[in-house]
């Protein structure tokens, strides 16, 4: 057996390596895995929840600010093990004890979605400082204390977690329909954090990767299709003329937090269906 297959490099440094065990049956699924979810109670979190117990997921906790509503009821009837912590993600000391929470209560958590975020459309000439603020401190603060609280905990367990953060094809370019400079600004930070994150925890066993989703249907885009001139823009446009339903993402992140992407870190998926990709 050489050095890194036994998990270390010919130097000094020491590296948990993510390869699974040789019974590994390299199906996607998070069969015993318990994951957590900023932002979940809806919208594209909640999509993601659904996926996640479609792909066994042990349990699943939405972390989020706002109570939940009628969707995560529904959600939470069809699988009993959704559940809910009110969490302020501009808090480190509120991410703290949510995570504490989901340990003590299964013995271990083995992923995040560091999706919780907000937007604001409007000319780049209209936005002052607060407003910059308020976007930076959830969006990119937020997602970042999250990964670094829940890392040192996959440490302290000893855990090969998988941290999956939420960016967005803005990060890579304007939405032309609903333009954005400082939404897209966060996204880009979110995106670009991943890589470094990823270089720096691979030593831990800990994974680190962005999906970056085009126009999707919730409560923050439903204008969008309403727009009168939504069905001229997708005949220049091309490709999918319509909004992705949440679970339709839902795929990308439960690879991304399964042992079958034990070789993937540092990489960002948009997923766009050309709408948002303009």
């Amino acid at each position: 057996m050489t050095a890194t297959e036994n998990g270390t490099n010919s130097g000094t440094q020491s590296y948990v390596n993510t390869m699974p065990s040789s019974d590994f049956t390299w199906q996607i699924t998070l069969a015993e895995k318990v994951i957590a979810i900023t932002g979940a109670n809806r919208g594209i979190g909640l999509g993601i929840a659904e996926v996640c117990f479609a792909n066994s997921a042990k349990a699943v906790y939405s972390l989020d600010l706002m109570e939940p509503g009628e969707d995560f009821a529904g959600l939470q009837k069809k699988y009993p093990n959704f559940r809910y912590i009110q969490t302020d993600v501009t808090s480190e000391e509120s991410i703290q004890n949510a995570v504490d929470q989901i340990v003590e209560e299964n013995g271990r958590v083995d992923g995040l979605v560091a999706n919780a975020g907000m937007t604001k459309h409007q000319p780049a000439l209209q936005f002052d400082r607060p407003e910059l603020e308020k976007l930076f401190n959830l969006n990119v603060f937020g997602a970042y204390f999250c990964a670094q609280i829940f890392a040192r905990k996959f440490m302290e367990l000893g855990i090969k977690g998988s941290i999956v953060m939420t960016a967005s094809m803005t990060s890579y370019r304007p939405n032309r329909a609903a333009p954005s400079a400082p939404y897209g600004a966060t996204k880009a930070a979110v995106r670009n954090m991943c890589h470094t994150l990823a270089m720096e925890w691979s030593k831990h066993g800990i994974r680190v990767n962005s999906i970056s989703p085009g126009f999707v249907r919730t409560a923050m885009t439903y204008y969008v299709e309403h727009a009168p001139d939504w069905d001229l823009k997708m005949q220049y446009y091309g490709g999918m003329p319509r909004l992705a339903d949440p679970r339709e993402l839902g795929g990308a992140y439960v690879y991304l937090l399964s042992d079958g992407s034990s070789y993937t870190t540092g990489i960002d998926i948009p997923i766009a269906g050309i709408v948002g990709a303009w």
